[in-house]
């Protein structure tokens, strides 16, 4: 970013004169080298100090705290959604292996996996706002109204439906694996010999012991949603971090940008950590381990 041309909005701004912007510069400490002005953003960042905007002035990490909830809201509605439909058919597709649902759900995640998230949030606005007017294009809530849950779960609808098309794939996919690499086991076949109905060996035994790849799965999605949210964000007009970074990238506003890339590395690493936690609560043999 800094060596693209241009600078930050506030320098770069027909209505200032060169000697204004030469002033401003020297203000942000945009005349030094780039190495020392990072040098200094990494000083003050171990003491949790982000900086402030190069172009309003205002801290990074409250800018940051005012658009990570809405990101949060909809990574979590986005994972719920993802999970609720994507694992039901992944079980089936491996219960059913071979058959034409197997089949289908293998089609469906290829196509799923190839479509751009930014081409679909534009035929989804195409589709349900332009042509059926049943659903709104961008915002958490109407303009003009006052804040209500149902307007807000109206305005989640299309940004959730395209995140969970980049999402799905994954989640059905390793769902599928999972399972029928439990399902040749001994004690599936013996639980199965002794008699046991079919949906308590399915879930009480093999879904419990498949668990782990699918969380594993789980957390490693956790960048693709962070990342497909900042398309997803910008297209559908969504208050988040994604959309707090392209405006930021786009006016070169040097601070915010490396603010929400450590934020949302930070976010990885800690959804990493709990991963791994959880694989101890799932399987016992790693907690003795």
């Amino acid at each position: 970013m800094n060596l693209a041309p241009g600078g930050p909005a506030a320098i770069v701004s027909m209505q200032t004169t060169p000697e204004q912007r030469e002033a401003l510069a020297r203000e942000l400490g945009l005349d030094h080298p780039v190495l020392e002005r990072y040098g200094r953003w990494l000083a003050a960042a171990v003491t949790g100090n982000l900086g402030r905007s190069l172009d309003t002035q205002e801290p990074v990490s409250m800018l940051i705290g005012q658009r990570f909830p809405n990101t949060a809201l909809l990574a979590l509605v986005t994972i719920a959604f993802t999970l609720l439909v994507g694992l039901p058919i992944g079980i089936v597709a491996a219960i059913r292996r071979g058959t034409f649902i197997d089949r289908f759900s293998t089609v469906l995640s290829t196509v799923g996996q190839a479509v751009p998230d930014f081409w679909l949030g534009i035929i989804l606005i195409i589709a349900f706002t332009v042509a059926l007017h049943v659903l709104p294009a961008s915002g958490m809530v109407t303009a003009g109204s006052d804040f209500n849950a149902a307007d807000l779960a109206q305005h989640l609808v299309l940004p959730v439906l395209t995140l969970s098309v980049v999402l799905l794939p994954n989640i059905v996919r390793f769902a599928r694996s999972a399972l029928l690499d439990v399902l040749h086991h001994d004690y599936i076949r013996t639980a199965r010999a002794k008699g046991l109905p079919l949906r308590r060996v399915y879930i009480r035994h093999a879904l419990r012991n498949a668990w782990i790849p699918i969380v594993a799965v789980i957390g490693l999605v956790i960048p693709l949603l962070l990342g497909g949210s900042v398309v997803v964000e910008s297209v559908f007009g969504w208050p988040g971090m994604g959309r707090l970074a392209v405006q930021a990238a786009t006016d070169r506003d040097y601070n915010v940008v490396m603010g929400v890339t450590v934020f949302v590395g930070a976010i990885v690493i800690l959804v990493n950590l709990l991963t791994d936690l959880v694989y101890a609560l799932l399987d016992p043999r790693i907690r003795h381990a």
